[in-house]
């Protein structure tokens, strides 16, 4: 099964399954906030690459956003795992706050 079929609740069961196999189990909370911020900075370092005015060195490995944004990902997995927090259901809470209090914000195009 290719990543796209999965939808999000098979994803944290597959991120569980790898994570089960071993007695560490998940971190804390406060070690996978360090994570998400360590995968957030390697993210902004590709993106000042990509778009900013700092080019990579030589001697650095090559790295793609997508390979950032996945990482960040898993740990934010590996986070709603840990806390047992179904991310279908914070996606939908999330989305019902913006489309109400940011109905109006933006510009809408014309259809």
């Amino acid at each position: 099964m290719t990543s796209e079929n999965f939808n999000t609740k098979q994803i944290q069961q597959r991120v569980d399954k790898y994570i089960s196999q071993f007695k560490e189990g998940y971190f804390s909370p406060l070690a996978l906030m360090a994570r998400i911020t360590e995968e957030a900075g390697e993210l902004a370092r590709e993106v000042n690459h990509y778009y900013g005015e700092k080019p990579k060195k030589l001697s650095e490995q090559p790295k793609t956003m997508q390979e950032e944004l996945g990482d960040i990902l898993f740990v934010i997995i590996c986070f709603a795992n840990s806390l047992e927090i179904d991310l279908s259901e914070a996606f939908d809470l999330s989305m019902s706050k913006i489309e109400t209090r940011d109905k109006d914000r933006w510009t809408k195009k014309q259809q």
